[in-house]
């Protein structure tokens, strides 16, 4: 994750004057959650009806229905990504946004797509497989000039990996070479692109780092959520009134650019987001949005400016580092609108990161995933309802008993935690190893369990229904093992007990 920043000036510095805008916005709303708000009733503030009436060409009631389908195709996707296991190849939206579209690469699995009201389309590579491809381009990213090699990622149209090339495609190929990918399944598109980072100015409600200025993201249980270029772990911060307000909890940048900051007493994190008009816009939720979905982002320097989802996991070579898994949009930005939020009807979807182009003449904007920022710090979005509930549950679940060991804790969806304590156990026998995992009522949880292969960690035995308690049972050998506790949908404190050999 990378941001918009203005300006030439190294990211880290944040020289005064710098401000990014505000972004105050929580989700948390989960598709097996309890039943959210109608997204086509509240999910539009007035400004972003008007934006996706000036950028997509919708009226306010077209805008609406739009927003409802694609809150619905998201959902259908979330569904059979899991159903289909690595069958699925990925899902976008059909050009008139009326139908949702799923690649599987098992032809017997295509009625399954269909009765779930979506259609079905049979591709050669799965998506586990295109995102393998990536990865090995991601490894290296290193022998990628940015100049001549703006970025790469995964188009699930047309069930390939897209390396852009500026100005001529040698460096393009010999860096697909250079990283051992399948050429096969690499397509080099040529592009006018040329990501900068642009340093933010005032937008929204701003906070200060020393002498740098930034914005709020969203926010979080006990705090926000923001942009790591913005400050260290350690470094203090004051709000738009030069109050006390926090301390940064965690940072990351480059190849990420999130952080927390945990504010104090005085500072209550609400669930809006500034609608730069003297308003608020509600988030309601986090669910993702279907590539082709509608979008809009919310940036100081631009205001309301809308577009659609091209790709996710993209990878975005910038000067300063490349960085992965930013979602690419056609949504225009300019500097100082970094840190903006990016909203799809109710649904949060991440902040703004980099971009090429301008809202004069077009342009391609990357924004990262907030789910991934909530993960990384095991934060959990305030949400307004409407979609999940306010706060999760946060009395660990007491289902699971009769085991030799217990541990709990707290996801956010789409999080993931390793037990015991993000470490793992030797069974220095062979025997049986047993898990339960009691998950929040209404969320659907999953347990793994992982065994070291003296290279990496495999997934050996699983427990993956839609509900939120699982329970796994494997007969193994001497090793050593952990167990992956992932909230696929939903958030809140978990209870595990599990036993081994």
């Amino acid at each position: 994750m990378n941001r918009v920043l203005a300006g030439a000036a190294a990211a880290i510095l944040l020289p005064s004057g710098l401000a990014a805008l505000f972004i105050a916005g929580p989700a948390g709303a989960q598709p097996s959650g309890p039943t959210p708000v109608s997204p086509a009733g509240d999910a539009a503030s007035a400004e972003m009806l008007a934006a996706m009436h000036r950028d997509l060409g919708l009226n306010a009631d077209a805008a609406r229905a739009r927003i409802a389908s694609d809150d619905a195709a998201g959902r259908t996707d979330l569904a059979l990504r899991k159903q289909l296991g690595s069958a699925y190849a990925g899902a976008w939206l059909a050009a008139d946004a009326k139908s949702l579209i799923v690649a599987v690469t098992d032809g017997g699995k295509a009625a399954e797509v269909t009765a779930a009201g979506a259609t079905p389309t049979v591709v050669g590579r799965s998506a586990q497989k295109l995102d393998a491809i990536k990865e090995s381009l991601d490894a290296a990213a290193a022998k990628a000039p940015a100049a001549s090699v703006p970025g790469w990622y995964v188009d699930v149209k047309t069930n390939t990996v897209v390396v852009q090339a500026r100005g001529g495609t040698a460096a393009a190929k010999a860096f697909i070479k250079a990283s051992g990918a399948d050429a096969s399944a690499v397509r080099l598109v040529t592009t006018s692109e040329q990501p900068r980072l642009l340093y933010d100015v005032r937008g929204g409600d701003a906070y200060y780092i020393g002498g740098g200025r930034c914005s709020v993201g969203f926010s979080v249980n006990g705090g926000f959520v923001t942009a790591g270029h913005c400050g260290s772990s350690g470094n203090s911060t004051t709000g738009f009134n030069q109050v006390a307000q926090g301390t940064f909890q965690g940072s990351s940048f480059p190849g990420n650019d999130y952080a927390w900051v945990a504010v104090n007493s005085n500072w209550t994190p609400q669930p809006w987001v500034n609608n730069y008009s003297g308003g608020n816009v509600t988030v309601a939720g986090s669910t993702v949005a279907a590539i082709g979905a509608a979008i809009c982002r919310s940036g100081s320097t631009t205001g309301w400016r809308c577009g659609t989802v091209q790709a996710y996991n993209q990878t975005v070579n910038y000067s300063q580092g490349s960085v992965s898994g930013l979602t690419r949009t056609n949504a225009c930005a300019e500097p100082g609108d970094s840190g903006g939020s990016w909203l799809s009807g109710q649904q949060a979807q991440g902040v703004t990161s980099g971009g090429s182009g301008n809202c004069t003449s077009g342009g391609t904007t990357y924004f990262q995933p907030v789910n991934e920022i909530l993960s990384a710090y095991g934060r959990t979005l305030v949400t307004s309802g409407g979609g999940g509930p306010t706060t999760p549950p946060t009395t660990p679940p007491t289902g699971c008993s009769g085991h030799e060991f217990s541990v709990t804790g707290s996801l956010s969806s789409g999080g993931s935690a390793y037990q015991p304590n993000n470490s793992y156990y030797q069974s220095t026998v062979s025997g049986t190893h047993r898990a339960c995992l009691d998950g929040p009522t209404g969320t659907d949880f999953d347990l793994y369990l992982q065994k070291w292969s003296g290279s990496a960690w495999t997934s050996v035995a699983s427990g993956t229904t839609p509900a939120a308690d699982e329970t796994v049972s494997y007969s193994g050998t001497a090793g050593y093992y952990r167990w992956r506790v992932h909230a696929y949908s939903g958030s809140g404190t978990y209870g595990l007990g599990y036993s081994n050999p």
